[in-house]
């Protein structure tokens, strides 16, 4: 479709343990699967691999922008990031824009994965329908020595399936795709200090 420049956005925190699982095994893996499932193999959009000397604010919400469907890497600091809930929240006004992920159109934009915890997620957090990869959450590179491998492999390709199938169903690109700016900091004026004899 014209307009978009990639398929899936991968929206994640920086923080724990799954930035590395992301580029030690999941990415990898993803583009793997997703090629065999579809040719050409679409386009996955990483902040990772973003060209040097880019404007990184100004180049994630044009990839966001630019992106047919997002995919969520849930873990509790996923909710405490204002980047990643700007990117959510963008996302999530493109739905309502389409009215999608409704009674009416259950189907949305946005695929979350279960990464670790979700005990102490906020509500909306907890509200989500994810595939769940807790049990596969190992980063360091022996995990792809081990048995449990071949289990993420194949789950993987299920994860594939699914998201060939989701972008099938993506609308036509529009211009006006909506982006939520990441909440500026609220900065409280100090207090004043005490001066003695006063």
């Amino acid at each position: 479709m014209s307009g978009y420049k990639f398929d899936i956005f991968i929206s994640y925190s920086r923080y724990g343990s799954v930035q590395k699982w992301l580029l030690n095994h999941f990415l990898r893996k993803l583009k793997e699967c997703l090629a065999d499932q579809i040719a050409p193999a679409p386009k996955v959009y990483v902040d990772r691999e973003m060209p040097r000397g880019v404007h990184w604010s100004s180049s994630l919400k044009h990839a966001l922008r630019y992106s047919k469907i997002m995919l969520q890497l849930l873990t509790p600091h996923y909710f405490e990031s204002p980047w990643c809930m700007a990117e959510w929240r963008s996302m999530q006004e493109r739905e309502k824009m389409l009215g999608l992920a409704s009674l009416s159109l259950p189907q949305g934009l946005i695929y979350p994965i279960l990464y670790s915890d979700s005990e102490n997620f906020p509500l909306d957090g907890r509200m989500i329908s994810w595939v769940d990869f807790k049990e596969f959450a190992h980063p360091d590179p022996p995990f792809q020595t081990t048995g449990m491998f071949v289990d993420f492999h194949r789950e993987v390709t299920k994860l594939a399936t699914d998201l060939v199938q989701l972008l099938k169903q993506v609308p036509e690109w529009q211009p006006d795709w909506p982006i939520v700016e990441e909440p500026k900091p609220v900065l409280i004026p100090p207090p004043p200090i005490p001066r003695f004899g006063e």
